[in-house]
């Protein structure tokens, strides 16, 4: 029934999310704490290259990992137009192997909050772990459901360089406070001269984690040296629900 992050979710992203287009500054605050690192860094959802780009082309040793294939094209297609010629895998993040061990592991942006179980999110930390040399970084960004209002339908258009049209719409489903989730559906609509072409559905389901709650799974799997920042400034304590909260830690 439903797809994940499939044509016109990607059609969309690379429009909305152009190589080297900082959200909030997390390009400039991940190249300034990867600065200094000479190994290979994976970057986990690694979509079609938003951020993997700017960091290829500022000189780091990028790996990338996604589970979408559509988002894997875009970026490879990216990539060899300016040049570049990085690893990247097709699996999930709770269940892959690399032939690399790497200097530094970074989630930007709330991705790692799709992996929408406990026992995902366990798996996918305990993978990195695995794929860290020792003393390699694990950085991760978190969000807070901190305006979410189930039953909110919201619809938003985006006219492509073609002339082509889609349509998004977005439906706050359900709050989840047990299993600490949201889902919403987003429905994709295809325009082409003003006949629909394309329809795609997509659960979209996000979960979040306490602070402290975060810091403790990290130390479950094996991490040290935990800190947390807000905002992409480094050692700033998250103060609001709104804030974006960068966790660091260390593979021993």
């Amino acid at each position: 029934m439903f797809r994940s992050y499939s044509t016109l979710c990607t059609e969309i992203y690379d429009l909305t999310k152009p190589v080297g287009h900082s959200l909030g500054g997390d390009i400039e605050y991940y190249k300034e704490r990867l600065a200094g690192c000479e190994g290979r860094v994976l970057e986990a959802a690694v979509g079609s290259g938003r951020m993997m780009i700017p960091l290829l082309e500022a000189g780091y040793t990028v790996d990338g990992i996604d589970s979408s294939s559509e988002m894997l094209t875009s970026c490879r297609t990216r990539c060899e137009k300016r040049g570049l010629t990085p690893h990247l895998y097709e699996a999930t993040l709770q269940h892959f192997s690399l032939p690399f061990h790497y200097e530094a592991i970074i989630v930007p942006t709330g991705s790692f909050c799709l992996l929408d179980t406990y026992e995902e999110a366990l798996d996918a930390l305990q993978c990195f772990h695995t794929h860290l040399a020792p003393g390699g970084r694990l950085l991760v960004d978190l969000l807070l459901p901190y305006d979410w209002k189930t039953g909110d339908i919201t619809t938003s258009t985006y006219q492509l360089p073609n002339g082509d049209g889609i349509i998004l719409e977005n439906k706050s489903i359900e709050m989840d406070w047990l299993h600490q989730r949201t889902v919403s559906y987003l429905k994709y609509e295809k325009w082409c001269d003003g006949s629909l072409v394309q329809t795609e559905l997509q659960r979209f389901a996000l979960r979040w984690y306490g602070i402290e709650e975060f810091k403790l799974i990290l130390k479950k799997v094996g991490f040290t040296n935990i800190t947390c920042s807000a905002d992409y400034i480094y050692g700033q304590e998250p103060s609001r629900g709104d804030q974006i909260i960068t966790y660091e830690a260390v593979r021993k």
